[in-house]
Parts: C-alpha cells; sequence; structure tokens
C-alpha cells in the first residue's frame, strides 16, 4: 500500500471506531496488505486517538491461545494499545457494562499484568516477575469492525488489534512471593460461565505456555521494532484469552471460576 492508502485506511478505520459500524477487510480489496503495512496504519490510527485526548495506558496481545489460532486463520500473536477510555476496573462496572458502540463483541478472560520495571526479552521468568507489580484477573471484550469476524492477521492489527473494553479486576502484588506466581501463572485453570452455565474451560498455559511467556513475546517484538515504543513502567499489559472468545449479548452475566492460583473470579453484566 502506497502512504495515501494507509492515511485512507486510518482514517476509514477511525472513522468507525465506537460507533458499532463495520467495513470491508483491506485484505480483500489490497492483495499487498500485510503484517508491515497494518502496524503503520495502527500507528495513524493510534496518533488519531491520542489527538483527540485519549491516553495509552498498555497494551494488549491477541492471539496468543494457539487454540484459537486454526478458528480464525490467524497463527501469531498480534498486539495493540489499551487506553484510558477503554480501561475500566472491573469493581466500578457492577451495574453493568455498556457493549454499544462495539461490533460483534466478544469476551475474552485474561491474566493482566501491572509493569513496575522496563523489561527486556532475555530476562527469564523470575526476572520479568520482577517488572510486575501486581497480576489480575478480568475481562478484555474484542470486536470486530469486519463481518462475520473474517479476516486476516494483518487486518486485526489495523483495526485496534481487536481491542474493544478491558476490565480489570482485584490487582494482587507480585512481592513478596513472585515464586509462587512463577509456578501457579502457567499451572492454573479456568472454567467461563454465562449466566450460570459452564460455557468454556481453559488454563494459563494455554497464552504461549503461561502469561510471563507471553508478555516476554510481546518484549521481544516491541525490541525488534525500532519505531515502537518499548514496554515501560506504570503501563498495564493484557496477556491473551485463556479459553476461547464467545459471543456476548445485552442482559447477559458471565463469571469466571480460577482454580489452583490466587486470584478471585470475575463477574459483569452487560447491557
Amino acid at each position: 500500500m502506497s502512504s495515501v492508502d494507509i492515511e485512507e485506511a486510518a482514517a476509514e478505520i477511525f472513522a468507525v471506531l465506537g460507533t458499532g459500524r463495520q467495513v470491508r477487510p483491506f485484505s480483500a480489496r489490497h492483495p499487498g496488505f500485510d503484517l508491515a503495512a497494518a502496524y503503520r496504519v495502527a500507528a495513524r490510527v493510534h496518533e488519531r486517538r491520542m489527538a483527540r485526548g485519549e491516553r495509552p495506558v498498555g497494551r494488549k496481545i491477541g492471539f496468543t491461545n494457539r487454540r484459537i489460532w486454526d478458528e480464525y486463520g490467524v497463527y501469531a500473536p498480534i498486539w495493540g494499545h489499551v487506553y484510558d477510555t477503554t480501561v475500566h476496573e472491573l469493581a466500578a462496572v457492577s451495574v453493568g457494562f455498556p457493549l454499544a458502540g462495539l461490533a460483534e463483541p466478544r469476551i475474552e478472560p485474561e491474566i493482566i499484568v501491572g509493569m513496575s520495571a522496563a523489561p527486556h526479552a532475555a530476562m527469564d521468568d523470575t526476572e520479568l516477575l520482577g517488572c510486575i507489580e501486581w497480576v489480575a484477573h478480568g475481562f478484555e471484550l474484542v470486536q470486530s469492525i469486519f463481518s462475520g469476524w473474517v479476516f486476516t492477521a494483518a487486518d486485526t492489527v489495523a483495526a485496534y488489534g481487536l481491542h474493544g473494553a478491558l476490565l480489570v479486576g482485584q490487582r494482587v502484588p507480585v512481592a513478596p512471593d513472585p515464586a509462587r506466581w512463577k509456578t501457579t501463572l502457567p499451572a492454573f485453570g479456568i472454567e467461563l460461565s454465562c449466566d450460570g452455565a459452564s460455557m468454556e474451560k481453559g488454563a494459563g498455559s494455554h497464552v504461549l505456555d503461561g502469561p510471563v511467556a507471553a508478555l516476554r513475546h510481546l518484549v521481544g517484538v516491541l525490541e525488534a521494532s525500532p519505531d515502537q515504543k518499548p514496554l515501560g513502567a506504570g503501563e498495564i499489559v493484557t496477556t491473551g484469552t485463556l479459553t476461547r472468545a464467545l459471543p456476548v449479548q445485552a442482559g447477559q452475566m458471565w463469571s469466571t471460576r480460577l482454580d489452583g492460583i490466587d486470584l478471585p473470579g470475575a463477574t459483569v453484566r452487560f447491557r
């Protein structure tokens, strides 16, 4: 794609942000639309969001769960920004979280971490955990501005990394026992339910063998991309869905139960 195409694509994606409207996949219109072009489009969308006052507060990693790769035809992780306008404390939305403005929303139970120091890809798990202040469980609401969730990896990168909202649960400090987290984060189990009915089961190991491994992947990708800002202290990172992403509707209540880790389950009602 030419530089004009990049700007036009960014304008089109930005125009449907928060509206629930959808567009035709760029890969279907431009056979040469690849990941390199997609991250350039995403950077332009990011600039537009900041220009209107949104503040980036961290990153999301998508497609870390290898078990969903065949479902979407995407076979490697992607990443995108999360913002002060899209990140919410789960406790603050107890009356219900609105789905209006999200395109074909789906729910993803995830592990979220808060960085206290800048990590490096060469760090081992213990060193990476030393850069994490807290761990939380919550939900990412993902969306597809492409009808029927039909897209390529490049399309998803350009379209906000599929990010819609991030609902962060109780933040539990990593200190004083990082060794416990090193053991439990890749090993715990999770059950996702809707209106009391079990819908999916997953595990920490499903996200690139564990949330810390997913974090390392993101750090490595950013370090290898000179145009991207490295991950820093104060940022939050959500590490990818622990189960399949499932469609949600207003009126539903979704909840999780976690086993083998010192994190509470999460509950959210949609309106």
